[in-house]
């Protein structure tokens, strides 16, 4: 029987993997699925009640506009009307088996997003002070969009909620139907612990939490830390299939910031999850550029930073996704570390009870201690400066991205000693750390700027690292272009934080280039729907304000004769395009039916990128596994547009490449 449910198992997996596959982006299984058609009498009803609660919340911004504290919760109302105006607007009712209980979901929300809206007419928030599960909004940086979150708030909050409290992060596991009508349904988590916050972040719908995903988590954070206090040393990330992935990704980039991590099922990684490399796999390999980015959410490849985090994870005996523990054993094992792994007798992809009873006796015991917030050691490696820091450690550069980088530093009395690979730019965070009077690194002793011998660097150090030497140096480099935290690529990055999608309005250089400009524009704004669940800004070239360039990366869509911005800054970009080629560093091809993407400091704000011609780069082949939702193209790529666009890529890639830490092309 055994043998029999494990088949069965792997089966599941690969239908999981190849199920509704093809290189046709229109006969892919869509992702959220088509929905099921509204009777017109449902129809009228809620379009009625989605404009009245509409003119409600545009009331308020209004009325409000004087009341800060009150216009704040103005996103707990707006959640209700997105939830049910998304339904209704993109065809997302999914229950064709009991379509009316959507329908009365609906009409359900509309009437609590009415009740908050003349609560807060009337100067007044219950909802802000109630216990149990609250949903809850915030206003995202990256696109606009009004996000949901649920938050269970513990029973005995005392009133104004003066004691900080535990806060469990739970991320929810797949749900392809999962829209915003159906999260805000969403009551608890797989565990209760008691007198804890509980946060269920919708994590912008299902793409494992990553890219926007991930930036939800921590908008969600910051919106709840200014309703209650949080005890910043006992938030632990938990979660379940999908939910046990996110785990995992969020543990491993982000050691130092948590209490405790408890991943359950779900993956840990891209190509043994997915079979890529499985001789039975008869499919093109992924290009060297993809198995590089692959770095950015294989939590496989940073499980050491689990040196300081305590990790419970658990997994069905039987349950195919067990895997994804037995990975991260195996890979922590390599670097000395044991993985706490509770496996559940008998069970398949679900919890079983005594060991679930475990699970939470272990966590509680972990975060009742407490993150301690300056470790004596710490072991800490990642491949992008997006992922940098854990505790008093950052790294500010990098020899070479998508190589494996370590630190490892130990404070022992007033001194501090680190060894390094492949980083240029090591930061000390001090002001926890008084008396540090000695730092070396990779055995040379680095010391005071201009006064050496000198008691304490201050509250922070900043040092410079090559072959020969080690020196402290006053501060971050600045406008020059070089790779650093939030501003190293891939095209994707561009999509973590404020952007805006620039259109063209002068003719093209060429027509076919100019149509799929088009058209591939449309199709990132769509699926920025879809898939991350919010509506991208738009705005015309020539509209473009000069706070928009200081405040977001601007998206840029057609060529250097069709976008005005495109026009004003090419010569500053390393690129050549015009009307006869297309060209990078020693890659040129004809511009009639080639097109250049890219990312790249903007030249108008080096604080912010430019993206030419892309949205977020995989396609409708990658939404049918959350382990192969990856950055698919590095930092630029010809693509020629002759190879229609498919499920995979935009069209063929005629080459792809990173650039230099200085931002220059790889020769």
């Amino acid at each position: 029987m055994l043998k029999l449910v494990l088949v069965l198992s792997a089966v599941f997996m690969a239908l999981n993997l190849v199920g509704g596959e093809t290189d046709d982006p229109a006969k892919v299984k869509r992702i959220p699925p088509v929905g099921v058609p509204l009777k017109e009498a449902d129809r009228t009803e809620l379009e009625k009640g989605i404009g009245e609660l509409g003119k409600e919340i545009e009331g308020l911004k209004t009325e409000l506009k004087e009341k800060a504290a009150l216009l704040a919760l103005l996103p707990d109302v707006q959640i209700y009307f997105n939830a049910v105006r998304y339904a209704v607007v993109y065809n997302e009712f999914f229950n064709d088996k009991a379509p009316q209980k959507e329908i009365d979901q609906a009409k359900n929300l509309l009437k609590v997003g009415m009740e908050r809206a003349k609560a807060l007419h009337a100067g007044s928030a219950p909802w802000d002070t109630a216990t149990g599960p609250v949903a809850r909004g915030y206003v995202s940086e990256i696109d606009g969009s009004v996000q949901p979150y649920v938050l269970v708030v513990p029973g005995r909050l005392e009133a104004g909620g003066t004691t900080p409290r535990r806060l469990d992060i739970w991320y929810h596991g797949r749900g392809e139907t999962l829209s915003e009508l159906n999260f805000l349904q969403t009551t608890r988590g797989e565990f209760a612990p008691k007198d804890a916050f509980v946060l269920l972040p919708y994590g912008r719908y299902c793409n494992a939490n990553k890219f926007a995903g991930e930036v939800d988590t921590f908008e969600a954070l910051d919106n709840i830390r200014k309703h209650f206090k949080i005890d910043e040393n006992r938030i632990s990330v938990r979660g379940f299939s999908m939910g046990g992935a996110s785990t995992w990704q969020f543990a491993t980039h982000f050691p130092g910031l948590w209490a405790a991590a408890n991943p359950g099922a779900g993956f840990s990684e891209t190509p043994e999850f997915t079979h890529v490399f499985d001789p039975k796999n008869t499919g093109p390999k992924p290009t060297d550029y993809e198995q590089k980015l692959w770095h950015l959410y294989d939590s496989s490849h940073f499980c050491e930073n689990l040196f300081n985090l305590p990790t419970v994870a658990y997994s069905g005996e039987l349950d195919g996704q067990k895997q994804a523990a037995d990975v991260m054993a195996r890979e922590m094992k390599k670097v000395g570390l044991e993985l706490t792994h509770i496996i559940g007798p008998g069970a398949h992809h679900n919890y079983e009870a005594k060991a679930k009873e475990e699970v939470a006796k272990r966590i509680d015991e972990i975060v009742a201690k407490g993150r301690n917030p300056v470790p004596k050691q710490i072991k800490f490696v990642t491949y992008t400066l997006r992922y940098n820091q854990a505790f008093w450690v950052t790294i500010q550069g990098l020899g070479e991205h998508w190589k494996k980088s370590r630190v490892e530093a130990t404070i022992e009395g007033n001194k501090i000693e680190a060894a390094t690979e492949n980083v240029t730019i090591l930061q000390f965070d001090l002001e926890q750390i008084p008396n540090i009077s000695t730092i070396k690194i990779n055995g040379k002793t680095v010391l005071a700027q201009n006064n050496p011998g000198a008691q304490g660097f201050g509250h922070s150090a900043i040092i410079a690292i090559n072959d020969k030497d080690a020196a402290l140096i006053l501060r971050l480099p600045g406008e020059s272009p070089v790779k650093r935290h939030g501003l190293q690529g891939p095209i994707d990055d561009a999509f973590m934080d404020s952007f805006i999608m620039v259109t063209p309005s002068s003719k093209p250089l060429n027509d076919k280039v100019g149509e799929w400009t088009k058209n591939e524009m449309a199709h990132a704004i769509e699926h920025w729907r879809r898939t991350f669940r919010g509506e991208a800004r738009v705005v015309k070239d020539t509209d473009v304000t000069d706070a928009q360039i200081k405040e977001s990366n601007l998206v840029l869509w057609g060529d250097p004769s069709s976008n005005a911005i495109l026009a004003k800054i090419a010569d500053k970009l390393p690129l050549k395009w015009n009307e006869k080629e297309v060209a990078i560093g020693a890659a040129s091809y004809p511009a009639a039916n080639h097109v250049a993407l890219m990312i790249y400091p903007n030249p108008l704000n080096p604080q912010k990128y430019l993206v030419l011609n892309s949205g977020f780069t995989f396609r409708e082949n990658e939404y049918l596994n959350n382990a192969k939702q990856n950055a698919k193209l590095p930092d630029w790529a010809i693509i020629d547009v002759t190879d229609p666009p498919t499920s995979k890529w935009p069209g063929k890639v005629e080459k792809a490449e990173f650039f230099d830490e200085g931002w220059g092309v790889k020769k």
